[in-house]
């Protein structure tokens, strides 16, 4: 059995967990999410601590136990304390700045970059040069932050552009004559 998939996810007071036909519903302060259940995973609710085990003995429903372990485990963490990605914008007049629900991206094009973002997801600028993009979801919260990466990704020469914080980024020499 897999390793993750033995271990038990304790659910915090505060959390309601709900399994419905195919569907397991997290409720919590910061919001609900939802995930399908998988027929190959058999989910327990024991007092607080939910177990996964493999409906068979296949070697599929043993990799997936552990993958709906965690995938409830970040819904159970997402819904008590969220999570978060931060982004630093490095470059000369590279600034962002949060207004409500849109990200405003001023990343050396002609024009600025005005990003929406979805409901669920907060986004803020503590300095110019900084992005904090918060959520319940962590999923949706990485694919949000690679989408605003992606406006600028770093280049290899200067380093110039929007990268994670704790990204290292190798800075390549150039041509030499």
């Amino acid at each position: 059995m897999s390793r993750v998939g033995k271990m038990p996810v304790v659910v915090p007071q505060g959390v309601d967990v709900a399994m419905k036909d195919d569907q397991i519903n997290v409720k919590g302060a910061l919001g609900t999410l939802a995930l399908t259940q998988n027929a190959l995973v058999t989910i327990k609710n024991d007092a607080g601590q939910l177990t996964f085990a493999p409906a068979n003995e296949s070697r599929e429903a043993n990799a997936m136990s552990g993958t709906m372990r965690q995938l409830v485990n970040n819904m159970v963490t997402g819904v008590t304390k969220g999570f978060e990605k931060k982004l630093n914008l490095v470059g000369v007049g590279y600034k962002a700045q949060a207004q409500g629900t849109k990200l405003n991206l001023t990343v050396g094009y002609s024009h600025p970059v005005v990003m929406d973002m979805p409901a669920g997801i907060q986004v803020a600028t503590p300095t110019p040069t900084e992005v904090v993009i918060k959520g319940a979801d962590r999923q949706r919260v990485g694919q949000i932050a690679a989408e605003v990466r992606a406006v600028r990704p770093p280049e290899p020469y200067k380093g110039k552009g929007i990268r994670y914080s704790d990204e290292k980024i190798t800075i390549k020499e150039t041509k030499k004559k």
